[in-house]
């Protein structure tokens, strides 16, 4: 890190005395020894009530981890604090690392929400943070002797009010329950007042995992505290067995506060960085009714109620024009990416999609091609034997259903046809595509227009549709929904989940469908 230079002096909340630890009330702000730069952007600023102040690490768009002493009545008795709306307005600087400037996030903090066995609280903001990538919280348990980086907005040595964000490099001692002690490696380096709730964390090649939070330091050489302390050592409030509640916390309103009668296209896909078989679920694409869209990002926990994780709200209208949109793997590798067919009939394609935008959109069908009038339904799947990338399947207006194969080597241009067009046309209403069979291809997941639904096991090109396995009979609930859409929500594995819309708004998730049907719902907004 040969841009960065370490600081000297750290701040902690409170005092560790061999004989008490005493809170200082004083007005602490930042770290002593050498300012961080953007790099650690995520470490978080707290100005509490004008009376004190503290560090803390944003963990999602919304969310910062810090310590609960930092809002406790007195420290020195009781770190414990009630859930809900801090006492003191509370107010974060996310994002500043140079607190003369005016970049970065200001946002208010509007809840509280504490464990009751430890030093460690979640903050949320009034409005999310962008611009800066929340820090991972580790899960992996710290390791006596492996060193952390801390950084905070504590006072320095010299500067009782310092307007930078600082940091040095500390070594982990004892490892216990939930604590987790500290030395300083760096000459000099302490934690001082200011630095509670500060983020530990390891760099791994840019990636910034958070392994503690600042609890309390001997804040040995901080600018006000006694010469004859000279001690440096502190304790660390452990977190990495806390990723699951934390992911929790912070998830539990990322679907809220939305009106989902409102969300034209649900797309399922890997677009943020998740992958079959790993620890993040899918993420879900939505194009909303006034043309913006969202990336909710899939979580890596085992609750199904709190499948994603953030959402990333994507700017402007561009949307608007939209008639079908499908996600799926189109280069064999990375991100997913999307199909969509606009209302002029254009089909186009973006083969990569994520939180930090699209890559460069191709044309898959012109303006004005018999889509615009006849493709009525469209889902994305590995419907070939033994393909590396993903194929596209529409059914048509006359009940005809083709299969465009290998969609990101060849476009539109091998289309298999799997059903003929019948007497009347379709009376598919909605589909989507998922593993719920365990077959080698991709299922077919519909729903018909009298409200039963069905699965059709391993579609492909020489099978077709054979083996319906009904799982919904006519005039069930399902024929109120919106949209379903299948994918892998509440884990990597199958069988997968399928996420259904339905049209008062409500979002209900069903835990591994597969051919002796759904088993339980949950509802995603309650």
């Amino acid at each position: 890190m040969p841009s960065r230079r370490p600081r000297t002096a750290w701040i902690a909340a409170f005092l560790l005395s061999a004989a008490v630890s005493t809170f200082i009330e004083a007005p602490a702000q930042a770290v002593s020894g050498q300012p961080a730069n953007d790099s650690f952007a995520f470490t978080a600023k707290l100005d509490i009530g004008g009376e004190r102040a503290c560090s803390g690490a944003l963990v999602s768009p919304q969310w910062l981890v810090t310590s609960a002493s930092c809002f406790a009545e007195n420290p020195a008795q009781n770190t414990k604090v009630p859930a809900g709306a801090p006492k003191l307005k509370t107010t974060a600087v996310i994002g500043r690392a140079d607190l003369s400037r005016e970049t970065g996030t200001v946002a208010d903090v509007t809840e509280l929400v504490p464990r009751d066995d430890r030093d460690v609280v979640m903050a949320k903001l009034a409005k999310p943070v962008t611009g800066v990538a929340p820090a991972s919280v580790s899960l992996n348990a710290p390791i006596e002797g492996q060193d952390v980086w801390v950084s905070g907005y504590g006072r320095t040595k010299t500067e009782w009010i310092p307007d930078r964000l600082h940091y040095a490099k500390f070594t982990m001692g004892a490892v216990k329950p939930t604590t987790i002690d500290l030395t300083a490696k760096s000459e000099g380096a302490a934690i001082c007042q200011g630095d509670t709730g500060g983020p530990a964390f390891r760099d791994i090649g840019g990636r910034y995992e958070l392994v503690g939070v600042n609890s309390r330091s001997r804040q040995g050489g901080c600018l006000g505290t006694d010469e004859k302390e000279t001690r440096t050592g502190a304790v660390d409030t452990r977190v990495d067995d806390l990723a699951g509640w934390i992911q929790t916390v912070a998830a539990r309103d990322t679907l809220r506060g939305r009106n989902w009668a409102d969300a034209q296209h649900v797309v399922p896909g890997y677009f943020t960085g998740g992958s079959p078989g790993g620890s993040r679920h899918m993420d879900l694409f939505v194009v909303w009714k006034n043309g913006s869209a969202s990336l909710f990002q899939g979580a890596d926990n085992s609750d199904p109620k709190y499948p994603f994780s953030a959402e990333h709200k994507i700017a402007g209208s561009g949307w608007l024009t939209a008639v079908s949109v499908a996600g799926g793997n189109f280069t064999g590798s990375g991100a997913d990416g999307l199909v969509v067919r606009w209302r002029s009939g254009e089909v186009t394609w973006f083969s990569h999609v994520d939180q930090n935008g699209f890559s460069k959109e191709e044309q898959l069908r012109p303006a004005n091609d018999t889509w615009v009038k006849y493709a009525k339904l469209m889902t994305v799947g590995k419907f070939t034997d033994n393909a590396q990338r993903d194929d596209l399947l529409v059914v048509w207006v006359d009940g005809s259903i083709s299969l465009f194969t290998d969609l990101g080597a060849n476009g539109l241009k091998r289309e298999v046809q799997l059903q003929k067009a019948k007497v009347g046309g379709t009376y598919i209403e909605q589909i989507s595509s998922g593993d719920f069979t365990g077959k080698a291809t991709s299922d077919l997941l519909v729903r018909w227009i009298n409200g039963s639904a069905s699965i059709f096991p391993g579609v492909t090109t020489a099978g077709g549709f054979t083996n319906e396995i009904r799982f919904r009979e006519e005039k069930s609930s399902w024929r109120n929904t919106l949209s379903i859409t299948g994918g892998a929500f509440s884990a990597n594995a199958r069988p997968n989940d399928v996420l259904v819309r339905w049209s008062d708004g409500n979002v209900s998730l069903y835990p591994a469908v597969d051919a002796a049907g759904t088993h339980g719902e949950v509802d995603l907004l309650k």
